[in-house]
């Protein structure tokens, strides 16, 4: 092949590298307009109450643009859901990620969950949008796989071997529902900080909560 032949079929490829590059960043910025546009809506009307063309509109984007990403209003809101809780423990694992004892990372990890369920319109998509619309079972498989695993892992560490995981579990989806409970009426406007107290007496009855952490 000749030199240039082989220099514009570098061109014609570089130029078809740069058209997916861009066609990638287009669908996913359509896909992005969609969820933060629905996030807004369901957080401030409710899933029921929002409607697809209110949600392509405020995204600014067709209808066969919505329905190319997500199969129906469900799923998208099922995304909207599964992002927000991501996002939550996200923050509580940047928080927790150095602790000096168990208590520590509980403590620490309660006022991440509190700020992080601050941001407007959470508490209500994953409290109570979420298990209205998707069903208490699939919620409880969201929490499991985020918010509540960063608690297990706590509960683990302060544990050890001295409980076996089922008793485990049912200890972090009992702390969960405690912070959940707690989260809701911060976010109706009672004061943080008698819930932050009451999370530290009944962490601390928890054992081996207390206990220092060596690297």
């Amino acid at each position: 092949m000749s030199a240039r032949r082989k220099s514009a079929k570098s061109k014609k490829t570089e130029i078809g590298s740069r058209k997916a590059k861009s066609n990638r960043s287009r669908t996913e910025a359509t896909r992005g307009a969609l969820l933060e546009a629905a996030r807004h809506l369901f957080a401030e009307k409710g899933f029921a109450d929002t409607g697809t063309p209110e949600i392509v509109a405020a995204a600014g984007v067709t209808r066969g643009a919505l329905y190319h990403h997500f199969i129906d209003k469900l799923e998208l809101f099922r995304c909207v859901i599964e992002g927000e809780a991501s996002r939550v423990a996200e923050e509580i694992a940047r928080e927790t990620f150095e602790v000096a004892s168990p208590l520590d990372g509980m403590l620490r990890g309660a006022d991440a969950y509190f700020r992080a369920m601050s941001r407007p319109g959470r508490a209500r998509l994953l409290l109570l949008e979420g298990p209205a619309v998707l069903g208490v079972a699939e919620m409880d498989e969201i929490d499991r796989r985020t918010g509540r695993s960063e608690l297990r892992e706590g509960l683990v560490l302060a544990l050890g071997d001295r409980q076996d995981d089922r008793t485990i579990d049912a200890l972090a989806a009992v702390l969960s529902a405690a912070f959940d409970k707690a989260a809701l009426a911060i976010a109706s406007g009672e004061p943080a900080e008698e819930y932050k107290d009451a999370l530290r007496m009944l962490a601390t009855g928890i054992p081996g909560m207390t206990s220092e952490i060596h690297s």
